[in-house]
């Protein structure tokens, strides 16, 4: 019973999921269709991440512990250029490694 609760569930939040955005997920023909939804899920994924370090960054201000929050802020930066600019990130280091290794 529970099974079917749970399949029921994802079934709704997929339904709301394709709702609440279908001109980007479903407006596109032919190979553009997963362009489009790889586009969607790395917004929102941007807008999840965002939210995670703003929460966890209150943290630190509530304590008035500046110093982690400093380092907390350098890391999700590094950790999201990663993540979320791949590209930038191979150039990047193509363009460190020109320079270092001639």
């Amino acid at each position: 019973m529970r099974r079917r609760l749970r399949i029921a569930v994802l079934l709704v939040l997929a339904a709301l999921a394709f709702l609440v955005a279908p001109a980007i997920a479903l407006a596109a023909s032919g190979n553009e269709v997963g362009q489009n939804l790889g586009s969607l899920l790395r917004s929102t994924a941007g807008a999840l991440y965002s939210g995670v370090v703003a929460i966890f960054s209150l943290g630190f201000l509530i304590n008035r512990n500046f110093t982690a929050l400093v380092i907390f802020f350098v890391a999700a930066i590094v950790v999201g250029w990663l993540v979320f600019a791949p590209n930038e990130v191979a150039e990047a280091a193509k363009a460190i490694a020109g320079r270092v290794l001639p």
